[in-house]
């Protein structure tokens, strides 16, 4: 029988391994990632990103302090010069685990599963927010967002306007949260700091009758989701930030 010192020794251990570990001070020098995990920022490079039909990173996207952070747009900044951030790979079935925090009346996204739809010139024919889902970001307290959509489906956590996150326990603008979105064979479930918050299958009925009955409706992204894609971070024009982005592909 294990005595209880011991076994609190070994939770610990597997604890400083999981992705749910505590959250390191901003700057801090990242650990070494757990056995089978990539990492796509763990505080300097942004080489595993580009904007979403473009090239290379979008201006406003920065690393700084070991933080990809989107600052608020410039009075003499150009829209043309902002686009939505994704992955330079594309994944099916994997573990995405990073941390958010918004700004006060911050709203911002993440997309996964994401394909692009371009046409000339590095222009988008569609945004990624018509064709993938999207875990929520967004300051529940000062957003109106929160108060839109059906049940809450549109806060922090939500699969945006389609499932709401409960419990919802999302921390106030300024503060990290911390989540993980699982992809397995089209099922798909989301933790919150610690928490699963949603659960669901891709192209169930249940799924389409959330679709025709959202801003989602006729489009045929959600009709007939993509089984892959890219993961994608949302310029919305508010500053967010993100830290120990990380995958593990099943």
């Amino acid at each position: 029988m294990r005595s209880a010192p011991l076994a609190a020794c070994i939770s610990a251990a597997l604890l400083a391994c999981s992705p749910r570990a505590t959250p390191a001070p901003e700057g801090a020098a990242s650990p070494p990632e757990p056995p089978g995990w990539q990492s796509l920022f763990a505080g300097g490079s942004l080489a595993e990103w580009r904007g979403y039909c473009r090239p290379s990173v979008p201006e406003g996207w920065v690393a700084e302090d070991g933080v990809l952070h989107l600052k608020a747009p410039g009075t003499d900044q150009p829209n043309a010069a902002r686009a939505d951030l994704i992955t330079r790979g594309e994944y099916e079935n994997f573990e995405l685990a990073l941390e958010w925090k918004i700004s006060e009346g911050g709203n911002s996204g993440i997309f996964f599963l994401a394909p692009e739809h371009c046409g000339g010139g590095g222009q988008a024919e569609a945004p990624i927010f018509e064709s993938a889902p999207e875990m929520q970001i967004l300051d529940n307290e000062r957003h109106p967002d929160a108060k839109l959509g059906v049940n809450g489906n549109r806060q922090a956590g939500s699969l945006y306007d389609l499932i709401p996150a409960s419990p919802q326990n999302a921390r106030p603008a300024g503060e990290w949260n911390q989540v993980e979105i699982q992809v397995d064979h089209g099922r798909v479930s989301f933790r919150q700091n610690e928490q699963t918050v949603v659960e669901y299958e891709l192209g169930t009925p249940d799924f389409q009758a959330r679709v025709a009955a959202s801003k989602f409706k006729g489009s045929r992204g959600f009709i007939d989701p993509a089984r892959r894609g890219h993961i994608g971070l949302q310029d919305h024009g508010n500053e967010v930030w993100f830290r120990k982005i990380r995958i593990r592909e099943r």
